[in-house]
Order: structure tokens, then sequence, then C-alpha cells
């Protein structure tokens, strides 16, 4: 069937300024001989407005908000007159008008049920998942959001006009543009599909999207693990009195080569978790927070002397508490002083455990 050209002009109504000043942005659909206005349920100063481009001037908070719920109606009405398109009857502006109207009232949108699920996150924190986990997924919604103005030209974009190849595009972005390891875009792309699957099980969606589409892990790194040379070099730092955190922070690492324990283990052992068996030698005896499985630990001699050297009765557990974010860059202060190659990390330490240090035990 043949189909004439749709526009649509967006216009400000200067005349119904309301008693803020503010002006409503109105829309005109065109098609063939017929046309149909609408508001866009949006206003903005009149001085503000840039009749030419259909925008608002400018890259305050306002204006990016505003211009992104302008390209969301503009993509919307695209898409309500390809769906008459596709049914093949006739149909007039009026009835693009009409069938946007309903999707702009129904249409569900994809970072609106990203931030509802962040919201559902928060309740679960300390019970099923950890707050460094809910941050990781803060900082996806970051880069989508970007992604999305970039490609999209939009602040947000409806479920039903993500194309089959949107993971493959915040792929080229992800990996291509900023640099991120095939890891990393790995977990953005299975927050994409967890969003998508949520909105199909709610009824949100028809379809559920991206649901056989496997994304690949990327290379697997060996892990890297500390030789004797560096591990004698953060051994014999000296540090000033007011470096107590990098010290703290050099023994946490040290007592991880040792023993093999997870950072998140650490800083939460007490003195209930030392155990002495039969022949005198202590152990560490705890549940692991990660698998909550049972971990058994023989102390060597390097580990008893960092633990004594930590002791305190003012507090339970055998070491003072650093924040995880406050630890890492302990880490990266440590390795330029001691002029170690290996980027120092918590797995670094449990890595030196399980194979230089049981090796030469």
């Amino acid at each position: 069937m043949q189909t004439d050209k749709m526009k649509v002009l967006l216009y400000l109504k200067k005349s119904g300024l309301d008693r803020s000043g503010l002006a409503p942005i109105m829309g005109r659909i065109t098609y063939g001989r017929t046309i149909a206005q609408f508001s866009c349920k949006l206003s903005c100063a009149p001085n503000l407005w840039n009749a030419r481009e259909s925008r608002l001037n400018g890259k305050s908070r306002e204006a990016v908000t505003t211009n992104g719920k302008l390209e969301h109606l503009l993509l919307s009405a695209q898409s309500a007159y390809q769906t008459l398109c596709e049914r093949g009857v006739v149909f007039t502006a009026t009835d693009i008008k009409e069938l946007l109207q309903g999707s702009m009232q129904s249409q569900i949108i994809f970072l609106e049920r990203y931030d509802r699920m962040l919201e559902e996150m928060k309740q679960k924190v300390g019970i099923e998942i950890k707050a460094t986990a809910l941050n990781s997924y803060f900082t996806i919604r970051k880069h989508l959001h970007a992604f999305i103005q970039e490609k999209f030209h939009t602040s947000d974009i409806a479920f039903e006009l993500i194309e089959e190849d949107f993971l493959e595009c915040l792929q080229h972005y992800s990996v291509g543009k900023l640099g991120h390891s095939q890891g990393h875009y790995r977990k953005m792309a299975l927050a994409v599909k967890k969003v998508c699957r949520l909105a199909y099980r709610e009824g949100l969606i028809t379809r559920q999207l991206f649901a056989h589409v496997m994304i690949d892990r990327g290379e697997n790194k060996r892990p890297r693990a500390l030789d004797r040379a560096s591990l004698d070099k953060l051994q014999t730092l000296t540090f000033e009195p007011y470096e107590v955190e990098l010290e703290t922070a050099r023994d946490l690492f040290l007592f991880a080569c040792y023993t093999g324990v997870a950072y998140c283990d650490m800083v939460a052992l007490s003195r209930e978790h030392l155990f002495t068996d039969d022949e005198g030698a202590l152990w560490l005896k705890f549940r692991r927070q990660k698998t909550n499985t049972l971990c058994r630990v023989k102390l060597l001699s390097e580990a008893v002397r960092l633990m004594e050297r930590h002791q305190s009765k003012e507090r339970d557990t055998l070491f003072a508490p650093i924040p995880y974010s406050g630890y890492l860059a302990q880490l990266k202060a440590l390795q330029l002083r001691a002029g170690i190659t290996i980027p120092l990390s918590a797995h670094v330490g449990r890595h030196t455990f399980a194979t230089l240090i049981t090796l030469e035990r």
C-alpha cells in the first residue's frame, strides 16, 4: 500500500503562558493532507525555546531533561506511524496521534524499570546481596544512560524501540570507546538482560528481549601472585607514625598472603575464630561469607605475629576495620612505594598463599 511521509513539528504556544511564565510545548502531526495537533505535556520559558531546532537552548539540567523527553516523544510518534503502516489499512494524522497518546500513557521505558529494580535491590542489601554489588549496578546505570544518550539522543528508551543489535552496539561503546574489558561489558549486558526479563515477567512487554543471547566471558586471565623478592620488599617497608592506615593495609595484605583468607572474611575475624589443636598449633575456624562453607586454616608463625601486632582490647576483631575502597587505594600506594610491578589486590594476596607460600612449606 502506498503511504505518505509523516512529519512532526514541535512548537511553543506562547499565548498559553501559565502563572510561572512557562509556555506549553505542542506538537503537530502532518500526514498526507491530514493534520492533528497534540500537547506534549511539557513546558518551558519562552526565552529558552529554539524554534528552528524545536529544542531548548543550553545544557542546563532542565534543557537536557526536556530535550530528552522530546526526543523520546518523536521516537514514539515514529513507532506509532510504523505500526499503522504495518497494519496495511488507510489511516490519518489523527490515528497516529491517538496511537501516540495511548502509547505515551502506557509505554514503559527501559531506565525507568532499571531504577525500580535498584529500589527493589536496596531492600535486599545485607540479606541477599551486598552493598558493593548494589553499587556496581549504579555504576552500570550511569554507563547505560550515557550510551542511550549517545546512540538514541534521548535520556531513556522504550522497550519496544530496543532492537536486536542493542547489545552489540553497547559492546562497541563499552569496549571500543570506553576501553572496558569484556568482563565489564558482560556485567552491563547481564544487567540489561535482567531488566528485560523482569519487564517480561510483569507483562510490561510482550516478548523477552535477548533471552537466547549468550554473552562471551572474554579471555580468562591467569591469577597473578608475588614472588619471594616482592613479598620481602613489602615486609621490610617502614612507615611514619601518621601512616597508620597504610601500615594496617600492608599487614592485612601480608595476612592474606600467609593464610589465603578473603578480605571480607579477614576483617570480620575475631578471637572467637581462634582455636588451638592438641599439638598446640593455632588455627582459624570460620564460615566464608560468600559460600557459607566452613574453613579451617592453620596459622603460620608470620600470620600469628601479624595478629599479635594488631591485637587490641578495645575491639573484638583481630584487625582494625578498613573500608574496601580505602584498602584498595592503600594497596596501590604500597605497590608504588615497594617498587613492585604486579598491581596489588586482595586476590593477589590469596594467590600468593596458594602458590608461593604453600609451595615453600
